[in-house]
This record gives structure tokens, C-alpha cells and sequence, in this order.
């Protein structure tokens, strides 16, 4: 691992938010190479990121709920397009 790398909480959101953007197919899954689309995958990590916002609500700086925020609305509308 590399020493500069820092555990943050921006670090944790966009590290579940990859994994649901990988099921989404807009992102190629680093194992295969290949785009994939997995749904239920999708849900389950953008239901994830609901948990962590809920259970940090008024927990979080303001640029840090609004990355959050962000993030969480961005994959829900990718979601809703998902065919």
C-alpha cells in the first residue's frame, strides 16, 4: 500500500460508489476488463451509500455531506436509467 494513501471518508464513499458504478456499466470491472451491468449489485451499494448518509447525517463537515449528497444522487438517477 502506498504510505502517502490516507483512509478518509472520501476515500470509503468512492470506493462503494466505484463498485456501484462498475454495476451500472459505466465503468469496466478491473478483474475482467469488460463492462458489466449487475442491477441488483447497483442497488445494493447505492443502499450502502443511503446507510452511511442516514447513520452520518449532521456527523459530516458541510463539504463532506455534499459530496455525499452528490454522489449518492448522481448513481440514483444512473440508476433509474439503467436498462
Amino acid at each position: 500500500m502506498n504510505e502517502n494513501m490516507q483512509a478518509s471518508f472520501s476515500i470509503l464513499v468512492m470506493s462503494i460508489a466505484s463498485s456501484a458504478a462498475m454495476s451500472l456499466g459505466l465503468a469496466p470491472n478491473p478483474q475482467t476488463n469488460k463492462v458489466e451491468k449487475d442491477r441488483d449489485m447497483a442497488k445494493f451499494n447505492i443502499d450502502l451509500l443511503l446507510i452511511l448518509q442516514e447513520k452520518t447525517m449532521k456527523n459530516l463537515t458541510d463539504d463532506e455531506s455534499k459530496f455525499l449528497d452528490s454522489v449518492v444522487a448522481d448513481l440514483q438517477s444512473k440508476f433509474l436509467e439503467l436498462k
